[in-house]
This record gives C-alpha cells, sequence and structure tokens, in this order.
C-alpha cells in the first residue's frame, strides 16, 4: 500500500488558510524571514532571462517577493518573470512562488500597456464605472505577464496642493475618492483573487496632508480626522470590496512613524477597520525608521518596531527584515510568533492567488493585440476628465478658423505621461545613466547594462509617439482648425531666448484666435517639473514665466482660450482671468491633447468636473469644500468686512464638483422622505432635465449636513453623485438612497455611531450650487457602528421621466 508523500500545502482542494499553516511548519526561521523581504529583478537574472552572478547563492534565501519587472516589450517582461518564477519552484528547498509586484495607477507601468488619465484625471470623470473597467484590464494584462499584486491604487485624500503627489490622489474629498477606490479594487482584485491581482492601498495613513505640503512630512491630526475622514477609502475597500494589502505612509501620525505605529497597521487597521490581509512597507520604510525620523538606533530595533506594529512585508530590499530579523529572533530579543504572523498573511495571500498551481505567465503575447487594448476606455476617460471652468460663449470654436497654439504645451506630447505612467519611469531610468538626479525613495541605481538591452534608445518625444500614437496640441487642433500656427513661448518654469516671446506675439497677431496651452509637468526627480514625487512647492501659483507670456498674449487684442494642463491646482495671475474661455485638463496620457482639441470645437461636449477646490491664492490653504463648520472659508465674515480676508475672498475661485458644458440643465421636483431612523434609509430625488439645444452629460451631486451635537462637523459632506447623460430637452429623475449608517462619525464619547438628528442636505452640480434643499430627520436610539455595519456609498439610479 503506497503512502502519499506529497506535502499537505500541495493540496489544492484545502483551503488557503490551512494551506499557510501546513507550509509554515515546514520552514525554518530563515526561510520564514525571507518571505517578508523583497529584491530587485537583476539580483536573480540578467536581462535575457539567464542567472545573474551569484544568482546560486541568493536562492537559498529567496526572497519572497520580487520588485518592479519592466522593459519596452511586454514579450521580455513574460519570460523575465517566467524565468525568475522557475527558479524559485525548482531551484528552492520548498519551491515557494515569489510575489512579483509592479506599479498600476493609471495602467501598467511596463511597456507595450495603455496609459489612461492620471489619478485626478479619473476622478474629473466622476465615473468609477469606467475606472472598474481599467482596473479589470489591467488585472488581465497582469496575469497575463506573471504579476500578482500592483502597489496601487493610492487613496491618499490630498487636501494641500502644494503637495507634488496630488495627481496620483482622487482629488480632496473622502466620498469621491472611497467610489474610485472602491471601483479599483474590485476591478483589479476581479471576482476571485486566483483569476485577480492584490491591490495595495495607499498610503496608510494621512499622507496627503503633510506638514507644510512637503512630502514624506509629518500628519498632523487628531484621531476622529484620521478616521473618520482619511482612513474612509481605505475602510471602504476594506468593507466593499475585500481589499488584501495595504502600503503604509512614510507620515508620522501623532508623533509615531506609520511604519512603526501598533497604534495606526494594528488597531485601527485591523482591529477597528477589519483588515485582514498583509501590510507592504513603502519603499525603504524602516530604514527611514532610524535614518530620517530617527526613532530607532539601528536595524535590528527598527525590526522591532516594525513586525510589532503590524508591518508585514519589508519593500524593496531587506535592510531590517531577512537577516537581521533571524538574529533577533535567535537572540530572544522578539517571539517568532510575531515573525509567524507576518508569514502567514503573505503566504494566505499566496495561495489565494494561486501561485502554487499557476505560477508563471502566459506563454504566448500577441504585441499588437496588447498595445491595442484599452484605446477606447483611455481615450473616453480622457474626453470625460476635461473641466470647462469659464466660457464667455466662444467655445466650441468654429471649424476652419486660423488657430494660434502657443506655450509650453503646446508641442510636448510626453508631458501628458506623468509619474507613475511608464513613460515618465523609463524616462527617470535612462536619465539616471546619463548621471541625472534619480533619488526616487527606495530605488537603487539601475545597472546600465540590465537597461541598456530593455529599453529602445528612443527620446521621451518619439517613445511617446511611436508606443502610443500620442500627438501634441497643436497637431490635435489642426484636425479642425484651418491654419495652425504654433510657438512655445516659454519652457514650464524658465524663459526662452530673448525672441521668444515676440514670436509668440507675432503668431498671435497672424490667427483669428489663440489657444494657450499652460500648466505644470509631473516628472520623476529628473528634468523641469512643476509636480511630482519629492517635487513639491512653497507657491502653487502659475510659473512666473508662463504668466508673462499671457499678459504679452492678452495685449494684442487678439481672442484667446487657456487650457491649463495640471495634476493639482494652481491659482491663476489677472491676465489668465482675461481669456474668453478656461479649460483644466489632466496629464491625460496618449489622449489627453487630443480629448482638449475636441471639446474646444465642440466634437465632444464636457462634461468633467474638478476633483479639488482650486484658491484664489496659497495662503488660503486648505480650502477643501467639506471644511468643518467654523473653519476656514466656514466661517462668518469678520464684523464690517465683505471678505473673509483683508486682501482676497475665502472662498474658493472655483470649488469641487465645479464643470460648465455646452448646454444648459434644470433641476426640479424634488421628493424626499421626511424621516427614517438610524437603521434605516431615506430616498432623495429630483428631475434633472437638459434644457439646451445639444446632448450632454452633468453630474448631480448630494451634499449632506448632519447637525448632531457635541463634535464640530463638516459645514457639508458628499453623500452621493450620479452623471447623467441626456439629449436635447430630455428629462431623468436621479433618485439617491442613503442609508442612515452613511452618517456616522466619532462622537463626543468616541464610539463611532449614527445618532439622532436633522439632516440638511442639497442637491446641485457643484459643491456651492444649492439649487435644491431640503432635511430629513433621523429618528430612534444612538447607533454604535462597526465597521462591517457601516454603510460608504449611497445608491443612486436614474429613471426616464
Amino acid at each position: 500500500m503506497s503512502i502519499d508523500s506529497t506535502p499537505e500545502f500541495r493540496d489544492a482542494r484545502l483551503s488557503a488558510d490551512v494551506r499557510a499553516e501546513s507550509l509554515l511548519r515546514e520552514m525554518t526561521i530563515e526561510e520564514k524571514c525571507a518571505q517578508l523581504t523583497c529584491a530587485w529583478p537583476w539580483r536573480l537574472i540578467d536581462a535575457d532571462g539567464s542567472d545573474a552572478e551569484g544568482a546560486d547563492e541568493f536562492l537559498k534565501g529567496p526572497p519572497g517577493h520580487v520588485a518592479a519587472v519592466a522593459a519596452d516589450d511586454p514579450v521580455r517582461v513574460a519570460r523575465m518573470t517566467g524565468a525568475i518564477q522557475r527558479q524559485y519552484v525548482t531551484r528552492t528547498r520548498l519551491g515557494i512562488p515569489a510575489l512579483i509586484h509592479q506599479e498600476a495607477l493609471n495602467g501598467l507601468m511596463t511597456g507595450g500597456h495603455m496609459v489612461f488619465p492620471t489619478a485626478t484625471g479619473l476622478a474629473a470623470t466622476f465615473s468609477p464605472d469606467l475606472v472598474g473597467g481599467m482596473a479589470d484590464l489591467i488585472r488581465r494584462q497582469m496575469r497575463r505577464l506573471g504579476y500578482g499584486q500592483a502597489l496601487s491604487p493610492v487613496m491618499d485624500v490630498a487636501l494641500d496642493p502644494r503637495w507634488g503627489r496630488v495627481h496620483e490622489t482622487y482629488g480632496e474629498d473622502p466620498y469621491l475618492c472611497a467610489a474610485f477606490s472602491v471601483a479599483y479594487t474590485r476591478g483589479l482584485q476581479g471576482d476571485s483573487l486566483t483569476e485577480g491581482v492584490i491591490a495595495t492601498a495607499k498610503h496608510f495613513l494621512g499622507y496627503g496632508l503633510p506638514s507644510g505640503g512637503v512630502n514624506l512630512s509629518a500628519y498632523e491630526g487628531g484621531s476622529r480626522r484620521t478616521r473618520d475622514l482619511f482612513a474612509y477609502p481605505f475602510e471602504a475597500a476594506i468593507q466593499l470590496a475585500g481589499l488584501k494589502s495595504v502600503m503604509n505612509s512614510y507620515s508620522d501620525v501623532d508623533g509615531v512613524p506609520a511604519g512603526a505605529s501598533r497604534e495606526v497597521l494594528t488597531e485601527l487597521l485591523r482591529d477597528t477597520l477589519g483588515f485582514e490581509g498583509f501590510v507592504s512597507s513603502d519603499y525603504d520604510t524602516i530604514k527611514q525608521i532610524v535614518t530620517r525620523q530617527r526613532v530607532a538606533a539601528d536595524a535590528a530595533e527598527a525590526a522591532r518596531m516594525a513586525i510589532s506594529a503590524g508591518l508585514d512585508v519589508e519593500l524593496p530590499v531587506p535592510f531590517a527584515y531577512g537577516e537581521a530579523l533571524v538574529g533577533e529572533v535567535r537572540s530572544g530579543r522578539l517571539d517568532e510568533q510575531a515573525v509567524d504572523i507576518c508569514v502567514l498573511r503573505v503566504l494566505r495571500a499566496k495561495f489565494e492567488l494561486g501561485l502554487f498551481e499557476n505560477p508563471y505567465p502566459q506563454e504566448h503575447i500577441d504585441i499588437t493585440a496588447v498595445g491595442e487594448e484599452g484605446r477606447e476606455l483611455s481615450a473616453e476617460l480622457a474626453r470625460r476628465s476635461v473641466v470647462l471652468v469659464e466660457n464667455d460663449g466662444i467655445l466650441p470654436l468654429a471649424r476652419g478658423l486660423d488657430v494660434a497654439v502657443i506655450g509650453p504645451h503646446a508641442d510636448a506630447a510626453w508631458l501628458q505621461f506623468p509619474t507613475y505612467a511608464y513613460p515618465a519611469w523609463r524616462d527617470a531610468v535612462r536619465a539616471a545613466e546619463r548621471g541625472g538626479m534619480m533619488n526616487m525613495v527606495g530605488a537603487e541605481p539601475a545597472k546600465t547594462a540590465w537597461n541598456d538591452s530593455l529599453f529602445t534608445t528612443d527620446d521621451s518625444d518619439t517613445f511617446a509617439r511611436r508606443n502610443y500614437g500620442a500627438r501634441p496640441l497643436h497637431e490635435e487642433i489642426a484636425e479642425f482648425a484651418g491654419t495652425v500656427l504654433t510657438e512655445q513661448g516659454t519652457t514650464l518654469t524658465q524663459p526662452l531666448d530673448d525672441e521668444a516671446i515676440e514670436r509668440a506675439v507675432g503668431v498671435a497677431r497672424r490667427c483669428g484666435v489663440v489657444v494657450l496651452a499652460l500648466g505644470g509637468a509631473s516628472l520623476w526627480f529628473n528634468g523641469e517639473r512643476t509636480e511630482g514625487e519629492g517635487s513639491d512647492s512653497a507657491d502653487i501659483a502659475l510659473p512666473e514665466v508662463q504668466t508673462r507670456l499671457v499678459e504679452a498674449v492678452a495685449a494684442t487684442g487678439t481672442p484667446f482660450v487657456v487650457v491649463l494642463f495640471q495634476g493639482r491646482a494652481y491659482t491663476l495671475p489677472e491676465a489668465v482671468h482675461r481669456a474668453r474661455a478656461i479649460v483644466v485638463a489632466p496629464y491625460g496620457g496618449p489622449f489627453g491633447p487630443k480629448s482638449v482639441a475636441e471639446v474646444l470645437f465642440g466634437a465632444v461636449n464636457p462634461s468633467g468636473r474638478l476633483p479639488y477646490s482650486i484658491p484664489r491664492h496659497t495662503g488660503q490653504i486648505p480650502v477643501h469644500h467639506h471644511q468643518k463648520s467654523g473653519t476656514g472659508y466656514r466661517n462668518p465674515l469678520p464684523p464690517g468686512t465683505d471678505t473673509l480676508y483683508l486682501d482676497t475672498p475665502g472662498t474658493p475661485l472655483y470649488t469641487f464638483g465645479h464643470g460648465l458644458s455646452y448646454t444648459d440643465f434644470g433641476l426640479g421636483d424634488l421628493e424626499c422622505g421626511r424621516e427614517t431612523d438610524t437603521e434605516g434609509s431615506v430616498r432623495i430625488s429630483a428631475v434633472v432635465t437638459n434644457t439646451g439645444r445639444v446632448h450632454g452629460a452633468t453630474v448631480l451631486q448630494l451634499y449632506v449636513r448632519v447637525n448632531t451635537t457635541g463634535v464640530t462637523r463638516p459645514a457639508q459632506q458628499l453623500a452621493g453623485f450620479c452623471r447623467v447623460d441626456l439629449a436635447a430637452g430630455e428629462s431623468r429623475r436621479v433618485t439617491f438612497d442613503l442609508a442612515a449608517a452613511q452618517l456616522g462619525y466619532t462622537n463626543l464619547a468616541r464610539e463611532f455611531a449614527v445618532e439622532p438628528a436633522q439632516v440638511d442636505f442639497f442637491l446641485g452640480f457643484d459643491a456651492d450650487d444649492r439649487r435644491i434643499e431640503g432635511a430629513f430627520e433621523l429618528v430612534g436610539e444612538k447607533r454604535v457602528l462597526t465597521s462591517a455595519q457601516r454603510s460608504f456609498l449611497s445608491e443612486a439610479v436614474a429613471e426616464h421621466v
């Protein structure tokens, strides 16, 4: 009689938990600690897939994770991930597959795959369903190439536009961030993780409000604000989408680095919010606990602090985990059970992904087909992301008009690809090889030989054109205009030669209208930029050199339209307000300039909405719409004044949710229940009508004010939205089903509860549009809520009238 000697952890019929426990029992302390570390791919393989020097020795203690395999050619990527997995499966003692990760904020960050608008552009669409479709495509692409984890999405609520990473977020509103975070997580992880990719929510917690707007800086916020505001998108994704991984913030939270804070990573994240996945460190987090924040004396102490806090995995290379962690266990300074808890979380994820049954990438990849995937979706998201903020009737422009396209974005298609898009990452790596700055946190200088064989020699512009079909704004406008003349006039932040503005003025005088293509750029520690990781600004004003260009063009008397390409708010000089129309567009990927041209000439009716408020002056920051009652511009005016500040109004220049159309919309016929108890829900509805002459889409927005006592609450909160597409003259009734459990907060007793109160609400088309107002009563007993009992997103339905 034969006895099956197959280890229990190899039995796919068993649950992931049982298999993980079984495998853990087989592991040495060295193997356990290695599972909590990561390696750069070139430590394992050369670019051709053969063993790297020292690979045999490295595979004696293989890290559980591998970072950022990327190349211009997706076939090469698949060969490399496959080679790595063959090493792990066939040449290590237990054959545990690696978990290979990559960035995927707005498209899979490797060559040959579609790029979508940056995250604030996605948020401007108010179309989480389309972003869910984008994430579903990314899921299939990542599985095809052998990736199991995406270090995306960014769920930070961004309240300070000085911070250079705003464009990676879904904006200033926690509800909007939650809606997109849930959609992305569901799309990426899929119905079953055996066909999904692990989503990693970044950056827990408070990272979108760093002190002084400076990246990495401390987050200063009390426990109520932390839970009720900044944790909202994370908690929604945990409860509604089964979020599998979280990445810590670099910031201090209440004086303790997030990566070493048990209060943040265990008591809040796990015990309160119900998270059951694993925590991935942001790159070099534990090293920074020693070298930057200086709360630990050495790697050993940092290791004990981090693992005791609940930080499961150290990325991208071991500083404190791995051998240092082994030493702490063997010395008795750390209980091995603390390591076991983290290892079980990682192993469970690998079993849930099906890596033990299917560790390898797809064998055949059709490069042409892959390159076409998502083109229509990217184009549609770009169209919906364009926001018309001012228009005196000059737009849409008449076709055949002679147009001067002037400014730093007139001929700069590559600037549509910001940080965390593959072209920007590729450009940064090539810049480092040329001796430029590349101090991205945690990134060691890539091997020149490795990159030379994986990247073509194309420059930024050529690469964007050749691989994505991207064209600059002046070329896209030429599809609609008569004669098109173009001049750069200035760079983003610096003047060109003495005659550059004069040449721009000359072409402005020769044309019937000027399109001024202004704004910023997000690059990765290299090149001229105004935004990006580690690229923060003390002053968020449009660069002064661009202001001089606008003033010179305005002085010609030729009508002009301003297009602002940006990932975060810029304050605008007086000269910009002389424009006949102002358009705000994100870094839109390959179809960014095309979508702007389509809007300018009426081929597309704009429907984008601002996902952040735009202040009048840097000194107003923060100026988000959900400021608390009695705070910021939610204060009454001082006696005898007509503005909040002596020198400017306190209100934003353009509020959250603002966006114009080439048609008009009416709103009426409010219906609302008079009351609901604290376990019930209320329906609020109104009829939206396209009162204009052309087809268009708008976004109906529901805002509430909950009048509880004892704790100051936001003057208003976004509680729902619905994008409505209407033909001229068409009407639809939009109904919001709002659960009382969505209106909870941390009360005076520090319970998270929904309490009896009057709830005021308004419906409108932006955060200041109170065209329909009402109220209902929350009645009954106070209801204390667990995270699982909360409601996060209202249901919205639009029906024909």
